[in-house]
C-alpha cells in the first residue's frame, strides 16, 4: 500500500505520524524498550501532545533481533499466530551509551541512536545492512479512520531483493508491489498461491514480517531507495535475521519458522496423474502404468485426481464406484507393479457429499457471523469449508484420511486451500483477515500429521499447492496451474526460484504445463527441467500427459533423464538432507551459491541442484540455450564436455542434452541403480571427482535413505599427489573416478585411510599413472 504522493507529500485524506527522537527508554534482562514522540520535544508542555510510539528490541537466538512496534496497546490480540522458535533464557547484550543503545545478539547489532532525529542501524559484524531513519516508519491514518502501520528499510547501491513466496513475476524483487494473500491466479500474474512475509537480499540479510495476515510489501517502489511494509492495525513486528552468508541466513530463517521434514526417498522418483478432467477408470489407469513399464520408463507413485470421487460430491472420500468398483482389490493390484500411490483432497465439502450433514451437525465447519454455515457455488455445490481451528473437526478429517491410508493410500495432493472467505467466523475465534492465509498452515498440518501418525515420520508426505511462512515444514509443495508454453515454463522456474530462498527445500510443477496440450518439442523440454527438479511429476488438466500420446523420442528422453534422476540419487538424496538439517533448498538460485559473483544476481533461467550440478534447462524450440558459467573449470557430465567459466555460453542442445555441469573441485556420486529412486545408495557408488585444481580440497557424503551417513571422504591435490582421506566407509565396494587431471609421468594416490572394497581410477590416462595405495 502507497501512503505518500511522491517524496514531498502525503496522500490526500492520510494523515503520518513517525518518531522523531528517542525521549525515553528501559532496559531489561532480554530487551530494550524505546519511547519515541511523533515530535521533538523540547520543554514539558510538549509531552502533552502525541503519539508515542513504543518500540521494543529483543532476540530469540543468536543473529535474530526482534523489532515490535505499537502505536496504541489497547487492541484485542486475535489468532492466528506464526509458531517459531525461541531459545529458552537466550538474553542479547544490551549496552548503554550517552549517545546510543546497542542489542547485539551474536554477530548481528542493532543501534539506536539516542542523541538526535530517528535512527536505527543493522550491523552484522561491522557491515551496515540496512537503516531505518527519521520519517521510515509511523503510524498512517486513513480518510475513514482506518490505521496501518508501516516500516521502511533502506536499500544500499546494488542491492537486490529475492523472496516473498512463490511468486512468477520478476525473479528480483525491486520495482515491484507485493501483496501477502494467497489467490489461486495459476503462473501468469502477480497473484500466488503461496505468499512468505520475508525477504533476503544479496547484501546477506533477511527481513521477516510476523503478521499472518495482509501484509503489503513496497520493494524499491513507492521509495526507489526502501522496502516498506505495512499491515492495518496499530501494531507491527518483525525479525532482522543476519548471517555469514545467504545460506547462513536461510539457516537462521528456518530456524526461526521450521526446518523441512525429510521426504521419503521414494517420493524422488517420477510422478504420473491420471490429469484432471480426463476420463479415466481402472483399466486406464493400469494401462498407462504397464504402458511405462513396458516401454523401460521406471515409475514410482501414480496419482488420481479429483475424479477418483464422484463428481459434485467432493470431498467424501469415497471411490466412485461407478468406475472404481473394487478401489482396495485396485490399489493392491497397482501397488503389486511396484507404485506408491497418491489421492486428490481439499478441505471443501459439497452439499452432496454424505460428509456435508455429518459436519454440519458437528459444527466442523466455517460460519457466517449470524451462525449459518459458510457456502457457496464456486467449484462444489454449495460447498462448506472446513473449520481447521476445530480440533474435534481435525480429528473427524484425519480419520476419513486415515481409512484411505489403510485401504492403500501413501499420500495425498493437499489442493487448494487459497479460497478462503473473510466474511465469516472460526471455532476459536481467530481473526478471520489473519486466517485467510493461515488457513493452509492448518490444513497441510492436519493431512501431514495424519500421515506420520498412521505411516510414519519416513513415509510422511503431501503434494501442496498453497502455503504460508512455516509451510515448508510439510513437504512437498508444487507450482500450480501453468500453461503449456516456454514462457510459463520459465515463469514457473522463477517461482521455484522465489519460494526456495523462503526455506522451502522441496519443489515440483506440472511437467509439460497444466492447460492445454504441449506440442512433443516442449513436453521433452520440459520432461529434462522436471527431472532435475527435486520431484517430478508428469501433470495436466485435459490430456494425458504418458510420453507415447506425444512421440516414440519422447518415451525415450523420458526414460533417458528418469533413469537418470535415480543414479544421481546418492548426490540429490545428500542434499535433501541438507534442506532438512539446514533449510538450504534442494533447487538454488545461482545466487545462493555465488553470492560474490555479480552476473548472478539477476539469473532466473538456469539453476543449481544442490551445491555441485549447474542446470539451465532450455526454452526455445531451436534447441538453444543461453547460460552463464561461474569462475573455474566445469565439466557437463552428460557429454563430458570442459568449459572455462567467468562467461556466457551459448549452446544447442539435442533432446538428450542439456547444460548440466559438475562444479570445478567437486564430487559427484553416482549410484548404481536406474530404476529407481529408493535403493543402497553407498553400494557400488561411482565418486566423480571434477577439475580438482593443486591446493584443493573436495568432499563429500553419501547418506542412506533414512539421511545417516554411510560414506564421507576428502580428497586433496597438491603437486603430483593426491590424498584420499575416508571418514567413514561401511565396507561397501566404492569408486573413485578423476575427470580433468592432466596427468605427467608420474601421479601418486594416498588413502589415508584404507577400507576393504575401496578403488582409486585416475582419469582417462589412468595407465600413465603410478597408483599408490597405502593402508
Amino acid at each position: 500500500m502507497k501512503f505518500t504522493d511522491g517524496f514531498w507529500r502525503v496522500k490526500e485524506g492520510i494523515k503520518l505520524y513517525h518518531p522523531a527522537h528517542v525521549y525515553d527508554y528501559e532496559i531489561a534482562e532480554d530487551s530494550a524498550i524505546i519511547f519515541a514522540p511523533a515530535h521533538f520535544i523540547a520543554n514539558r508542555g510538549q509531552t502533552l501532545q502525541g503519539p508515542v510510539f513504543t518500540v521494543r528490541f529483543s532476540s530469540p537466538f543468536e543473529d535474530v533481533i526482534r523489532v515490535q512496534i505499537w502505536h496504541y496497546k489497547g487492541q484485542k490480540e486475535k489468532k492466528p499466530y506464526f509458531e517459531f522458535y525461541k531459545e529458552e533464557g537466550y538474553c542479547p547484550v544490551i549496552e548503554d551509551f550517552s549517545d546510543r543503545i546497542i542489542i547485539t545478539s551474536g554477530k548481528l547489532k542493532a543501534v539506536v541512536n539516542k542523541k538526535s532525529e530517528w535512527e536505527v542501524k543493522y550491523y552484522y559484524e561491522d557491515k551496515c545492512l540496512t537503516k531505518n531513519g527519521y520519517k521510515y516508519f509511523g503510524c498512517a491514518v486513513m480518510p475513514e479512520n482506518t490505521a496501518y502501520m508501516r516500516e521502511q528499510l533502506s536499500l544500499s547501491v546494488g542491492e537486490c531483493v529475492y523472496g516473498l513466496g512463490e511468486r512468477f513475476t520478476s525473479f528480483v524483487k525491486n520495482g515491484q508491489t507485493v501483496d501477502i494473500w494467497n489467490e489461486d491466479g495459476g503462473t501468469i500474474s502477480d497473484f500466488a498461491y503461496k505468499n512468505i512475509p520475508f525477504y533476503i537480499t544479496n547484501r546477506g540479510y533477511g527481513v521477516f514480517v510476523n503478521d499472518p495476515g495482509r501484509v503489503s510489501f513496497e520493494v524499491a517502489s513507492e521509495n526507489v531507495e526502501r522496502v516498506q511494509f505495512s499491515v492495518k492495525g496499530e501494531y507491527l513486528e518483525y525479525f532482522i535475521i543476519g548471517g555469514n552468508s545467504m545460506k547462513n541466513v536461510l539457516e537462521n530463517y528456518t530456524k526461526l519458522t521450521g526446518r523441512p521434514q525429510l521426504p521419503p526417498a521414494w517420493s524422488f522418483g517420477l510422478w504420473l496423474t491420471t490429469s484432471f478432467t480426463t476420463s479415466y477408470d481402472e483399466k486406464t489407469v493400469t494401462g498407462f502404468i504397464d504402458g511405462m513399464l513396458q516401454r523401460g520408463i521406471p515409475l514410482h507413485v501414480f496419482h488420481f485426481d479429483c475424479f477418483w470421487m464422484k463428481d459434485m460430491h467432493w470431498v467424501d472420500f469415497e471411490w466412485d464406484r461407478r468406475v472404481f468398483p473394487e478401489p482396495s482389490q485396485m490399489l493392491k493390484r497397482l501397488k503389486e507393479k511396484g507404485v506408491k500411490i497418491c489421492v486428490w483432497i481439499n478441505p471443501y465439502v459439497s452439499q452432496l457429499s454424505k460428509l456435508f450433514d455429518e459436519g454440519k451437525e458437528k459444527g466442523y465447519f466455517i460460519k457466517k457471523p449470524n451462525g449459518d454455515i459458510w457456502q457457496t457455488d464456486d467449484w462444489q455445490p454449495g460447498m462448506a469449508i472446513v473449520d481447521f481451528t476445530n480440533p474435534d473437526a481435525c480429528r473427524w478429517y484425519s480419520e476419513k484420511l486415515k481409512e484411505l491410508i489403510k485401504m492403500g493410500v501413501d499420500c495425498f495432493k493437499t489442493d487448494f486451500g487459497e479460497r478462503i472467505p473473510t466474511d465469516v467466523v472460526y471455532f476459536d475465534g481467530s481473526d478471520p483477515e489473519k486466517m485467510h492465509n493461515y488457513y493452509t498452515y492448518l490444513y497441510n498440518r492436519t493431512v501431514y500429521e495424519t500421515l506420520q501418525e498412521a505411516s510414519g515420520n519416513a513415509n510422511a508426505l503431501v503434494f501442496a499447492r498453497s502455503a504460508t511462512a512455516g509451510s515448508q515444514k510439510f513437504p512437498v509443495h508444487w507450482g500450480g496451474d501453468c500453461l503449456a508454453s516456454y514462457e510459463s515454463m520459465a515463469e514457473t522456474l522463477r517461482g521455484g526460484l522465489s519460494l526456495s530462498l523462503c526455506g522451502f527445500g522441496f519443489w515440483s510443477h506440472d511437467i509439460g504445463g497444466f492447460e492445454s496440450t504441449a506440442t512433443p518439442d516442449l513436453y521433452k523440454r520440459w520432461v529434462a527441467f522436471g527431472l532435475l527438479s527435486s520431484h517430478s511429476r508428469l501433470h495436466g488438466n485435459s490430456a494425458y500427459k504418458v510420453p507415447w500420446l506425444y512421440d516414440e523420442e519422447a518415451v525415450e528422453v523420458l526414460g533417458f533423464f528418469t533413469k537418470l534422476k535415480c543414479k544421481l540419487m546418492p548426490y540429490i538424496f545428500s542434499a535433501a538432507t541438507e534442506a532438512a538439517e539446514k533449510g538450504i533448498p534442494v533447487l538454488r538460485p545461482m545466487v545462493l551459491e555465488f553470492p560474490d559473483d555479480p552476473a548472478c544476481e539477476y539469473l532466473d533461467r538456469q539453476y543449481m541442484l544442490g551445491d555441485s550440478l549447474l542446470v539451465a534447462p532450455i526454452f526455445s524450440p531451436d534447441g538453444e540455450v543461453q547460460y552463464y558459467v561461474p569462475e573455474g573449470i566445469w565439466t557437463n557430465i552428460l557429454t563430458g564436455e570442459k568449459i572455462v567459466g567467468g562467461r556466457w555460453r551459448k549452446e544447442k542442445h539435442s533432446y538428450f542434452s542439456l547444460p548440466l555441469l559438475a562444479r570445478p573441485h567437486s564430487i559427484i556420486p553416482m549410484g548404481y541403480c536406474d530404476t529407481r529412486p529408493d535403493y543402497d545408495y553407498a553400494k557400488n557408488v561411482t565418486l566423480n571427482v571434477y577439475n580438482l585444481e593443486e591446493g584443493k580440497v573436495a568432499s563429500v557424503v553419501v547418506k542412506n535413505t533414512n539421511g545417516e551417513t554411510e560414506l564421507k571422504l576428502e580428497v586433496r591435490r597438491e603437486k603430483s599427489k593426491i590424498s584420499i582421506n575416508v571418514l567413514k566407509d561401511t565396507q561397501k565396494l566404492w569408486r573413485l573416478f578423476f575427470h580433468g587431471l592432466e596427468l605427467k609421468s608420474q601421479f601418486n594416490a594416498f588413502v589415508t585411510k584404507k577400507e576393504n572394497g575401496s578403488e582409486v581410477i585416475l582419469g582417462a590416462a589412468a595407465e600413465e599413472a603410478l597408483l599408490s595405495i597405502e593402508k
